[in-house]
Formats: C-alpha cells, structure tokens, sequence
C-alpha cells in the first residue's frame, strides 16, 4: 500500500505563535524497490528469529512462550532493527524511550539505538552540505571533521569551525533518507505483525499501538528546517521565563536548509552519567530540577515541550548549565490536551472544581471508550481523582507521570478483563485493529482528534524520561512542592492563549 506522504495531513498544524512545523513530502516507493526490501526484511527477521522460534518449538511452542522471560525475544529484533538500519533504527529509539511502556530490561536492550547507525562517507556529506547551503565546503567553514561525532538513525552530526572561531556542530541528513522512509513505513506494519506471530507478546502489539504517532515524528524530522525554528522558538521562550540554568544551542540560519543544519556545539555529558558528572565536583540536582521545572512550565503555558528528552539530548555543561540539543521531535499539545494537562496540574495544586473538568474532559476525550463502562458523571469524577491525586502529591521519585495520562485507558481494560501480560497474540492483534477502527470512526465523528493523540503520544513518552530523573535527583520533592512556580505558571492565561493557533 504506497503512501503519497507520511500520514501527518493538516491535523498536525496546530502549532504556536512563531513557530512553523511541516512534515517533509515523501515521493511513494517504486513497488520493485518495496519487493526487493521486503525481501531483504525477511531474511533479517529469519535470521534473527529463526533460532528463537526453532527453540520455542522445541520447548512446546506457545505454551513455552507464555512461560519465558519477557524480554527474551528483545534481542533478536534489536539485531533485526539494526541490520535493516534507517526506519527501523528510528523505531528502536522509541523502544529504548519507553521503558514504562516495555519495562527497564527491554529499554536497556535498545538503548544503543540511541546514538548508534552505520557511518556516511564523507564524500556524500561534502556533497549533501554543499548542495544545500549553495557553496564549497571551505567556504562555509574554516575546518570540519571528516569523523562524525553522532551518528544515529537519519542523521550524522560532524563537528566544525566557523570563520569566525566559534565551534559548531552540523547536523546532516543521510543520502537518500527520504526514499529509504517511504519505502519502510510500507513495510513495517507487516514486519511487527510477523514479529507477533513469533513472540505472542503483548510487546509486540504495544509496538503496533505506537506506529501511527511514529509516522507523524518521522514526518516532520525528515526536514532540519523545522528543528531549527524549533531551537529558535524555544530560545525565545527562555527569554520570557526566569531558567537561566538551562540553554539551547544557537543556529546558524545561513548555514542550514532542509537538510543541513548548524548550531552551537555543545560539550557535555549525559545528564544520567553519574560517574562523569561526579567529576565535574558541582552537585546536578539543582540543574535538572530546573530543567523539569522548564519543561513543565512551557507545556503549560503554551503547550509546547520537546518531545524526546532522552539523557543523550540532556547535555551537563562545565560550566553548570544544561544543555537541551536535538529537537526533530517537538510537542504541541492541541486545545484539549493542552486544557486536560493544565487542569491535571490545578488539581494537583488542590484545586478542587478541577476534577469536574478533568473527569468532563477524560468523557471528551475518551467519549467511545468511558461510554461503554457506564459510570455516571459523579463515579468518572471520583475515578479520576482517586487514580490521579496520589500520583499529584506523592514525591517525584514514587510518582509514575504515564499512569495520570492513562487512567481512562486502564480502567476500560480492567472493564474488559484484559490483563497486559497475560493476552494472547489473537488478543493483541484484534484488540489493535479494535482501536484503530474505533480512533478513525470517532475521529470522522469528530470526537476524537488526531492532534491530541499525537500530542499525547509525545508528552506521555516525555513523562517516562522526567519520571526516571525524578528518581536519580528528586527523589524526595513532591512534583508540585513548588506551588508559587507552577501557580505562576497557570495565572499566564492571556499568554497561554493569545500564543496558540489553530
């Protein structure tokens, strides 16, 4: 089934004062190029999973499966994604993110999706940055390093020197990035059915349940226009807000276009290597709970957060700062998202009428599915309050962020009787397609909109990060300990509002 595009449509155009986001146009794949690459795709998977299924096998197929370890299939579709590369690599990130979604283990597992991808020959770079920028590579920059110093999935990062002394780092697409993309979306719905199949676990119906926000992510990442107006948008941001602990790193406009871009180079260290950063001698505590505090102060406000906070894009500079780098993946949270989440933070600041809200939002929202469980408004209200309130005022490093989000979702499953780690491949794949249908139905129904799914799809997996940094240094501070900031943050309604469109 050939795409004409990425499915983003006009739904994902709501967006902030100042600030434009364009998914790239992805021309539809040849059908002998999709052939030869679901060729090679079966192949890799064989390779990889034939051991694993001959094993299971032996040991009672399905029955076994049921019994084993439930990261067990984890590394052989970590080797399958990084041998198919591109796409699929992409997609490992977003596994390695997740680990209140796949558990610690299996993250662990993909974690080196994360910066890791094979190497471009620097003569296709020359020619990339060249094309792009409109002159000879010696022009543009003094020096620039034939190694790259990143190197993950669509991208290689090289670090250079400007005429002017200052050092950069410059972010280039992979030749051919868009094609290899189009190609692979078409291919990979098949490939995690085929993987379901092999494993019958529910990891791998989570991964289905996942793909259609990926298509929007890729979509807009595939055009470094966008991440630079990101960086600038967000600069600006800095200068309304009092964060003087946390920096983006500067762009260079005339240095970059759709596939090329260059900023400041930052040299730091990932905010979760805790052996590096004890060398630096300056307690990090201070620094990343204001960079959760700036986090949750832009989303707020204007609705507006980076969307993949992993520790690699959290950078500890020498000189006491954080350095927030990367933002391909920004989230934008629609007019209902954005209310839901600001009503989640009132309550947790103990306002009482904000529960009514919260709960007439989750039946906004969530309308298919909370109509089916047959509570009453004052039932949905109390509901909410008793799955939300502790998770509001407990300390950071017991709260689990997701669960707030997923609350209406998790009781529609215990309604059902489905219980996660125990359903069948037949469960999960039917309870996947169940959910599609139901999320384009109520979407041509207009009661479910793409854009808060795909807002938050972004913010939910933002959540697990800070979720994990709240436990290795704010373990002890409740999420909202610091009423007058976020109340501070709240009162900004004229800003909050005069800066959305859409």
């Amino acid at each position: 089934m050939a795409r004409d595009t990425l499915d983003v449509g006009s739904t994902n155009r709501h967006t902030v004062t100042g600030l434009r986001v364009f998914p790239r146009y992805l021309a539809p794949a040849k059908r002998e190029d999709i052939l030869r690459r679901a060729a090679q795709i079966a192949w890799v998977t064989t390779k990889h999973f034939g051991p694993f299924a001959l094993r299971t096998a032996r040991q009672g197929g399905r029955a076994a499966v049921r019994t084993m370890r439930p990261d067990a299939f984890a590394r052989p579709l970590r080797l399958t994604f990084e041998e198919l590369g591109t796409t699929f690599m992409k997609f490992g990130q977003l596994v390695a993110s997740s680990p209140g979604i796949f558990g610690d283990d299996i993250a662990a597992e993909f974690r080196g999706c994360l910066d890791t991808g094979p190497a471009v020959p620097f003569d296709d770079v020359r020619h990339i940055v060249e094309s792009e920028l409109g002159m000879p590579l010696e022009e543009a920059f003094a020096s620039f390093e034939r190694e790259p110093i990143g190197r993950a999935s669509i991208a290689v990062v090289h670090k250079a020197i400007l005429q002017d002394g200052s050092e950069v780092a410059v972010k280039v697409l992979r030749p051919g990035i868009e094609h290899s993309v189009s190609i692979d979306m078409d291919l990979f719905e098949p490939l995690l059915q085929i993987v379901a199949r092999t494993t019958g676990e529910f990891f791998a119906g989570q991964l289905l349940q996942m793909l259609d926000g990926f298509r929007m992510q890729l979509g807009e990442e595939l055009d470094l226009r966008n991440e630079r107006r990101a960086i600038e948008h967000m600069a600006e941001l800095l200068q309304i807000v009092d964060l003087p602990l946390v920096v983006v790193p500067q762009t260079y406009a005339e240095l970059s276009g759709a596939r090329v871009l260059t900023m400041e180079f930052f040299d730091g260290i990932a905010v979760d290597d805790l052996a590096r950063i004890e060398a630096y001698g300056f307690d990090p505590s201070p620094v990343v709970t204001q960079t959760v505090k700036g986090f949750l102060l832009t989303t707020i406000r204007w609705g507006f957060f980076h969307g993949d906070v992993h520790a690699g894009n959290l950078l500890l500079l020498h000189d006491g700062r954080l350095g927030v780098i990367d933002w391909g993946i920004i989230g934008r949270l629609d007019e209902d998202s954005h209310t839901f989440f600001r009503k989640s933070v009132e309550a947790g600041l103990g306002d009482e009428a904000a529960w009514d809200d919260i709960a007439a939002m989750a039946s906004k929202i969530y309308g298919p599915l909370i109509a089916e469980l047959g509570m009453t408004d004052d039932e949905l209200t109390q509901f909410m309050r008793m799955m939300m309130q502790p998770l509001l005022t407990q300390p950071f490093g017991q709260v689990s962020l997701v669960d707030i989000l997923n609350a209406p979702q998790r009781l529609v499953a215990e309604t059902r009787g489905l219980e996660a780690e125990k359903m069948t491949l037949r469960g999960v794949l039917k309870r996947w397609r169940e959910q599609r249908k139901l999320r384009l139905l109520a979407e041509d129904e207009g009661i479910v909109d793409s854009d808060f799914e795909r807002g938050m799809f972004l913010l939910s997996k933002a959540l697990m990060y800070f979720e994990r940094y709240g436990k290795m240094y704010m373990a002890d501070q409740a999420l909202f300990e610091d009423e007058e900031f976020f109340r501070t943050a709240l009162s900004a309604e004229e800003d909050a509002s005069t800066s959305r469109t859409g």
